[in-house]
């Protein structure tokens, strides 16, 4: 992670919570929201609510617990095969299913714990945030294109409940993965809740390990759900010729990983992350790659690692940034903040508008090179988006 994007984390993580952090690592479908927050206020004060989905579909959420029988995991060694928990997100039916929880107590306690020891916002407050996402929802009917969401290091996967919701929302199944150990902490289904390892003390082989063993996760969770024999009872849904992926830090790292490594992702999108691995020097067999971040850190030669991936990429590509944006706005942490009553930083972007930014852009992206549907915002500046500027092959 660069020394800008460093910083920008550690002070969107002060404004979140506002007791001191530790230093920061290397790199509702049929009921409204607020309507859901009134009628069951968050302890404290506390109340949070992720903006509605966009698209025509509900949304469904499933967790999945999967286990690498193949390989043992890298972090831990001695807690042997590799495990992952998944939230599979998918377009449903309306008015089926029961609201799905933001993240489960304990999760929350660790993250509070590892960001801001001493909070006084209750875990119970952090997991009741109100989502669109509905546990049990019966599924649209039809195939849909699968993305996978790959978080920053240290941040939770239900950080990105907002891009996945939309995304499900505008017809896609989303596989929004916890790296175990790479979070600040992972429950699995029979109670227990891992902590991160790696947070503060970055693994031999640094960033550029994490993104390459992440590449590793993400090919185990489309062998799971695109197999003759699949981990996920909807993976019917799957449209396993048309794979894409999204990452955000660490994780847009891995993002550029995974394709290198596998081609069955058809196209991939880094959300505000340095390219600790390279994109290879003969590109990405032609297949489209967006680089999308804040403009403090994103503008030509502030991050030379954007500057080599821009020269290597073979396929379409766009480089889009944001002003006003900060390394947490491509994920919920400023809504968190702006709950939290936490003033924003002068000149910050309104976290619910960098939100719907990330949201469209994202979306236009994938619906471009996986549903080829002509999405002219990527294609120049546009009049209802100022923030964002693009550059152009």
């Amino acid at each position: 992670m660069t020394s800008i994007r460093r910083a920008a984390l550690t002070a969107v993580l002060a404004l979140v919570l506002p007791l001191p952090i530790a230093a920061a690592a290397p790199a509702f479908a049929t009921t409204p929201s607020d309507a859901l927050a009134s009628a069951h206020p968050a302890p404290s004060g506390f109340a949070a609510a992720v903006p509605r989905p966009t698209g025509p579909y509900a949304v469904g959420r499933d967790r999945l617990h999967l286990v690498d029988d193949s390989r043992q995991d890298p972090w831990v060694p001695a807690a042997g095969p590799r495990q992952l928990m998944v939230s599979m997100y998918y377009p449903a039916r309306l008015g089926s299913g029961v609201p799905a929880p933001y993240m489960t107590t304990e999760e929350a306690r660790l993250f509070l714990q590892e960001k801001a020891p001493g909070s006084s916002i209750p875990p119970e407050a952090l997991s009741a945030v109100r989502s669109w996402a509905r546990v049990d929802a019966r599924p649209a009917h039809g195939r849909f294109p699968l993305v996978l969401l790959s978080p920053g290091l240290g941040f939770p996967r239900a950080l990105f409940s907002s891009v996945a919701e939309d995304l499900a929302s505008r017809g896609y199944v989303v596989a929004l993965i916890d790296h175990t150990y790479e979070s600040p902490g992972v429950t699995f289904p029979d109670g227990r809740t891992l902590a991160c390892v790696i947070c503060d003390h970055p693994p031999a082989g640094g960033p550029a390990a994490i993104a390459e063993s992440r590449a590793k996760d993400v090919s185990f969770v489309i062998d799971q759900v695109t197999s003759p024999h699949p981990a996920w009872h909807y993976a019917h849904l799957i449209d396993r010729r048309r794979i894409g992926m999204a990452g955000h830090s660490i994780g847009g790292d891995a993002t550029a990983s995974t394709m290198a490594a596998d081609r069955r992702v058809r196209a991939g999108a880094n959300m505000d992350g340095t390219f600790y691995a390279p994109i290879p020097a003969t590109g990405l067999d032609g297949r489209p790659f967006l680089l999308f971040g804040a403009r403090s850190d994103e503008a030509p030669g502030m991050d030379s690692s954007w500057d080599d991936a821009w020269k290597n990429l073979d396929g379409w590509k766009r480089r889009l940034t944001v002003a006003g944006a900060e390394h947490g706005t491509f994920s919920d942490l400023p809504l968190l903040a702006q709950a939290a009553g936490l003033p924003s930083r002068p000149g910050a972007i309104e976290p619910v508008r960098g939100l719907a930014i990330t949201r469209t852009y994202l979306g236009d992206f994938f619906d471009l090179q996986l549903k080829g549907v002509p999405k002219p915002l990527l294609d120049g500046p546009s009049p209802n988006e100022p923030e964002v500027a693009v550059q152009l092959p």
